[in-house]
């Protein structure tokens, strides 16, 4: 069976390794990765469309990217050309990394862009993009938030475009496309009219109107579809399709089952809208109430907040290669798997159908949020779990209401590493 510690490539022709000021520290509790070459080589050689397709995919994280693969799988769609807007986080990097050789192991072609390595990367990136934008008849995307492919969109002259899932998100992108809104992420805390903001905004109209479907019998009627797993009512006019992880399915797994739970960390901490005390002391008490041994780290956890996990829960925590999606699929992976409302409650039951394994999700409760959390932020937390299905609902994890005391660097057993401390790594959601 494959194990969950990820694996790093390192190809000449892969995007670098991800340069640290200070050595390398291990995260107490995550297992040592192993180092490995792609005999292949080139992974990432920037490729022209194949000549058989004008098919163009934009995607910026690795679950976009499984999302994509979904897609071509369910359309049979032969050959597309991905184009990987990279970030800077090295954890969603070197997950793309793995993501694009599984890509590319389906025939696909990588364009692999460092779209922000730098203040002229983005001059450099669009420019370089768009003779194929210009010929592209289809244009696959995975974030329509980002103010990157909204820019990309006002480039295009596809009459075709397709939005596949980057997570819950989808369900706030429909929601909004619908209500004729502007599109700002649900977690956003503000107006949204700072000057970038007001910089940016005849491009996001742009870009909501080229999202928005044309109506019957328009001329040169342009289509809007939408490729999901998540619970939606698309606007009238956009075609749905359901992403029932065929393609993870057949390509991996079943699983070997082991005897005990996971947990599925979130980056709701990181995004400021979970308190870190409140979040830890819920995981905690998960571990205790149903044995769980191993925490699956979100890509965009902090090193601080998971060894201070990995201390106070005793949870061996995990920073998997690839999407959990994936990773389960491949397994060992426990019989129950725990979550907070995330998009793993809607993907893992279907990647995992008829392996035996149970999803469990613990809401979150409102004396969790912080000051700084969207007033939307409770909302669609309960929407995201209300809506999950095939999976159980578990109460509150944390009855408590006095927070926990913040370690702090003089406490004497703190052991949290330096804020320059980088933890090994594979690559993962």
């Amino acid at each position: 069976m494959d194990s969950p510690d990820g694996t790093r490539a390192t190809s000449a022709e892969v995007p670098p390794q991800e340069a640290a000021g200070t050595p390398a520290r291990r995260l107490l509790g995550v297992p040592r990765q192993r180092h490995r070459t792609d005999p292949n080589g080139d992974d990432m050689t920037p490729a022209p469309a194949p000549a058989d397709t004008g098919t163009l995919a934009f995607v910026e994280s690795p679950v976009q990217l499984l999302n994509v693969l979904e897609w071509a799988h369910a359309a049979r769609a032969a050959a597309l050309t991905v184009v990987v807007l990279s970030p800077h986080d090295p954890m969603t990097r070197g997950q793309l990394r793995r993501m694009a050789e599984l890509a590319r192991d389906e025939g696909h072609a990588l364009r692999w862009e460092e779209a922000r390595g730098g203040p002229t990367a983005p001059l450099r990136t669009i420019g370089g993009l768009t003779p194929l934008l210009r010929r592209a008849r289809r244009v696959v995307l995975g974030d329509p938030f980002s103010r990157y492919v909204q820019l990309l969109l006002g480039l295009t002259r596809a009459r075709d475009l397709v939005v596949v899932d980057d997570g819950t998100a989808t369900m706030e992108f429909i929601g909004q496309l619908a209500r004729g809104e502007r599109l700002v992420r649900w977690h956003r805390h503000g107006s949204g009219r700072g000057p970038r903001d007001l910089l940016f905004a005849p491009f996001a109209a742009t870009a909501r109107r080229r999202l928005t479907p044309d109506p019957e019998g328009a001329r040169r009627r342009r289509t809007v579809a939408l490729f999901s797993s998540m619970p939606v009512e698309v606007p009238e006019g956009m075609a749905v399709t359901a992403n029932d992880f065929a393609w993870t399915r057949g390509r991996f797994g079943p699983p070997r089952l082991t005897r005990t739970a996971d947990i599925v960390g979130t980056s709701l901490v990181e995004t400021g809208v979970v308190d870190t005390d409140r979040y830890l002391a819920a995981v905690a008490r998960l571990a205790r109430a149903h044995g769980a041994t191993r925490y699956f780290a979100h890509r965009r956890e902090s090193t601080g907040k998971l060894h201070r996990l990995a201390t106070e829960t005793g949870l061996e925590v995990v920073r998997p290669d690839l999407p959990l999606e994936l990773i389960a699929r491949r397994g060992p992976v426990g019989r129950l798997v725990l979550s907070f409302p995330s998009t793993v409650v809607h993907t893992l039951p279907l990647a995992l159908q008829g392996t035996g394994v149970q999803v469990a999700v613990c809401d979150i409760d409102p004396a969790w949020l912080t000051a700084h959390a969207s007033p939307r932020a409770q909302g669609f937390l309960d929407d995201v779990t209300g809506t999950a299905r095939d999976v159980r609902r578990l109460p509150v994890a944390d009855p408590e209401t006095r927070p926990r005391r913040r370690r702090t660097a003089t406490d004497p057993d703190d052991r949290t590493p330096p804020p320059n401390a980088v933890a090994e790594h594979g690559d993962r959601t």
